[in-house]
């Protein structure tokens, strides 16, 4: 007979015992002769899903070897007195087969928690008293038999104690997000149930009693990632996640202070040089290279087909921008990624010649591209034009370029009657933001930061060039506005002479910024000049006048800024250090 003692939960094996049952041989007993076999789930079990379908009670009655061969075998044999019961409820008529002498019950729709059965054996009514109207017929209660106290005839002739726990644990994957860093350690979080065995790939760890699990892997994964949770029962619950982000390698600092430099910048030690002196000199912390330009060229190896057909590949002094990035990571400086998203000089006569006319910004007859004072206007409206765009800027991030800046985040200078631009629904501004908000979707998962470079006046007059700097600042990490000194007239922001006065035009501009920007995303990392143009234009000392730009920007609270010069040619003794 099966222990009826309750034991530790232990998982299911899915066998049940056999217990044979030999009935009391006595006179008045009319199943004297029978035995019954009785098999049942494994007691102090703990059955999961999968195992549910084992939890079973068989019950069977046959003739003993001793039986009385003269015995009426049919009323002998048959199973009027056992009941089974599930819990304290009656369950003998819910039995899969009850044919006489066979009863067969499944508890394969058990709910979850601990359960009891009982295989319960009760006296039935004495048939001649029925027939007597003065005879009391007693019928037993089954449950009866549970209570020891109750004297009614009634046993228990097997009873098993057992624990269901049927549904898989929840699995909650925490995907890193960002770039991560090939080589590099990753750590894949989540949650489950408490107690719960979590594999992730081949490593395995034990949920905590908050169900918070972690398992670091020595590098990120490749393709897709299996995680399964299982619980103490065994039901387990399972999720692939993929679409990991991988780049060489990552650099950051928290406040940018930057150099602009061209393809051919880059590609000429005589100019790249002195950028990586200022680097080691500690006067700025990153670089920024550009990645497609003004010329309307891609300047590094690009796979893109797009530019591939337009002839937008790398002119001959292309950069190598893998070699770049792992230099300039190499000494812990980041790489900001410069993309001229719209001002193409490429695409739009390309557009022109081969039937593709809506790509290109066109004069207000639509007679022919827009050129204003450019060669040649991307139509910023189109969806083939934006993702062109965006492209380039994942290419480059995973390749490992830590930031992306865009520039010429707008529509030509100029009124807007002069110009068609196929295809736009609602204001320039709309669709500019438009844009950007799908770049910053789109790149965020290389964990790159991203920023634009906007017109000085953008953050009170958007409709100059279709920049709403209020609407950008919440879908760009920084914002960078381009208030070099020589490019403002008299008067400009309360300055009688900006070109005289860079400390003065400089912070005034940037009041205004960090108003317009106050509680957003973004923060405000300007453009400063350092050229030779405002010394040509009058102002007697370059050094000084880059210094006043930078002291100015210091004083407005901001300790970050980006130098410009398209020739590559800055000046070492005006880049002075924030204050302490």
């Amino acid at each position: 007979m099966t222990h009826r003692t309750r034991a530790p939960w232990r998982a299911a094996t899915g066998v049940a015992a056999l217990t044979l049952l030999l009935a009391a041989c006595t006179d008045d007993d009319p199943f004297a002769g029978r035995e019954l076999s009785i098999a049942g789930p494994d007691d102090g079990a703990l059955y999961n899903a999968e195992q549910l379908a084992d939890v079973a009670v068989e019950v069977e009655a046959r003739l003993a070897e001793d039986s009385d061969p003269d015995a009426d075998i049919d009323g002998l044999l048959h199973l009027d007195d056992v009941r089974l019961l599930l819990g304290t409820d009656d369950v003998t008529d819910d039995a899969e087969a009850h044919d006489g002498t066979q009863l067969r019950w499944s508890g394969a729709d058990l709910p979850d928690g601990e359960h009891e059965l009982a295989v319960v054996r009760i006296p039935l009514p004495d048939p001649d008293a029925a027939e007597d109207d003065d005879a009391e017929v007693v019928d037993v209660d089954p449950v009866s038999a549970l209570d020891e106290d109750e004297d009614t005839g009634a046993e228990v002739l097997e009873a098993w104690t057992f624990e269901v726990k049927a549904t898989p644990p929840e699995l909650e994957v925490a995907v890193p997000e960002g770039g991560l860093v090939a080589g590099q350690p990753v750590a894949i979080t989540g949650t489950t149930e408490a107690g719960a065995v979590v594999t992730v790939g081949s490593e395995e760890t034990t949920a905590g009693e908050d169900g918070a699990w972690e398992v670091e892997l020595d590098s990120p994964p490749e393709g897709e990632l299996s995680i399964v949770a299982t619980d103490v029962a065994g039901n387990a619950t399972s999720d692939d996640v993929g679409g990991f982000v991988v780049v060489p390698s990552r650099a950051t600092v928290d406040e940018l202070r930057t150099v602009h430099v061209s393809f051919c910048g880059w590609a000429s030690p005589g100019l790249r040089e002195p950028v990586m002196d200022a680097i080691e000199a500690g006067r700025i912390n990153s670089v920024q290279l550009d990645l497609k330009d003004e010329t309307g060229k891609v300047g590094f190896a690009t796979e893109n087909e797009f530019a591939q057909m337009i002839g937008a590949d790398p002119p001959d002094c292309r950069i190598d921008l893998e070699a770049a990035v792992e230099k300039l990571h190499g000494m812990g400086v980041p790489v900001i990624g410069r993309i001229v998203a719209f001002a193409d000089p490429v695409l739009a006569p390309w557009a022109w010649a081969n039937g593709e006319r809506d790509y290109a910004i066109q004069t207000a007859d639509g007679s022919n591209f827009y050129t204003g004072r450019y060669n040649g206007f991307a139509n910023f409206a189109h969806p083939e034009i934006q993702e062109y765009n965006i492209a380039i800027a994942e290419e480059a991030a995973a390749m490992g370029v830590d930031h992306i800046l865009w520039d010429y985040l707008r529509k030509p200078d100029g009124p807007l009657d002069n110009m068609t631009i196929p295809g736009l629904e609602g204001s320039v501004e709309d669709e500019i933001v438009a844009f950007t908000a799908a770049a910053d979707e789109r790149i965020a998962p290389f964990g790159v930061e991203h920023g634009a470079s906007l017109y000085g006046v953008s953050a009170d007059r958007p409709w100059e060039v279709g920049q709403d700097v209020e609407r950008l600042a919440e879908v760009l990490d920084y914002v960078s506005p381009m208030i070099y000194p020589s490019h403002w007239g008299p008067g400009e922001y309360d300055v009688a002479n900006p070109l005289m006065q860079p400390y003065d035009i400089v912070y005034n501009n940037l009041e205004v910024w960090l108003e317009v920007t106050e509680g957003k995303r973004a923060r405000v990392a300007p453009w400063l000049e350092d050229s030779n143009w405002p010394v040509r234009l009058g102002y007697p000392d370059r050094a000084e006048y880059v210094r006043e730009q930078i002291r100015a920007t210091y004083d407005a609270g901001i300790n970050e800024w980006l130098l410009w010069d398209s020739a590559v040619r800055y000046t070492d003794a005006a880049m002075i250090p924030p204050p302490d």
